[in-house]
C-alpha cells in the first residue's frame, strides 16, 4: 500500500470518529472542523458526502469508494 493511500485511511478513521462525535453533540461543527485543521464549511461538504454515500449503500448495498 502506497503512502498516500495510508493517510487517506487515517483521515477517513480520524473523520469518522470526529463526525460521529459532532453528531452525539460532544463537539460542535466548529471544534470538529478545527480538529481535523479544515474550515467548518469543508467539514460540513465532507458530513452531507458521508451521509450520501451512506444512503446509498443502505439502498443498494453496493459501496463504490
Amino acid at each position: 500500500m502506497d503512502r498516500a493511500r495510508i493517510h487517506e485511511g487515517i483521515r477517513r478513521m480520524r473523520f469518522a470518529d470526529i463526525l460521529g462525535r459532532s453528531e452525539w453533540s460532544e463537539l460542535s461543527q466548529m471544534e470538529a472542523a478545527e480538529l481535523l485543521e479544515i474550515s467548518e464549511r469543508t467539514f460540513r461538504r465532507w458530513r452531507d458526502r458521508h451521509q450520501e454515500l451512506a444512503c446509498q449503500v443502505w439502498t443498494t448495498g453496493v459501496c463504490i469508494a
